[in-house]
């Protein structure tokens, strides 16, 4: 077993967002657009300012991702990075691909200098991940996430 993790091509959109696809599915039961998904994957791979795919691949097979997207903190003058769209393939989970992948996201995010956080939302009910982030050191904040969304 040989597991390489690097950030994503614009040569990975259709594994990306099929991953995506089965995430929304497995996590909430939402079917996505893919007449949408797909450009909006491709629309990050495109321009880094819009975040920032990393991939895992299992002996030459992508197997795991997780997208790094940016938040400006003015009280903390520096960076948050926000983990999205994680997800491992069925058939490679409990082999600690995650971990690694959020590890190796921590030592980006302390190589950049300026990230002072780094933060993630997970479904209510998904115990298993909110286990696996506890067992990372990431903790409950006080903050509730509100939206607007279709505006």
């Amino acid at each position: 077993m040989s597991l390489f993790l690097r950030r994503a091509t614009s040569a990975d959109v259709d594994t990306i967002a099929e991953f995506n696809r089965l995430l929304a599915w497995e996590t909430e039961h939402k079917e996505l657009d893919r007449d949408k998904l797909l450009p909006g994957v491709a629309a990050v791979l495109a321009d880094s300012q819009r975040g920032v795919y990393h991939v895992a691949e299992l002996d030459g097979e992508l197997v795991g991702q997780l997208l790094i997207t940016y938040e400006w903190s003015d009280w903390r003058n520096g960076w948050f990075w926000w983990i999205q769209s994680v997800y491992v393939r069925s058939d490679a989970r409990q082999q600690g691909i995650f971990r690694q992948l959020y590890q190796h996201v921590v030592q980006l995010a302390h190589e950049a200098g300026d990230v002072i956080g780094i933060r993630l939302y997970v479904e209510r009910d998904n115990e298993r991940a909110q286990k696996t982030y506890a067992q990372l050191g990431l903790t409950t904040t006080n903050y509730l996430l509100l939206e607007r969304c279709p505006l």
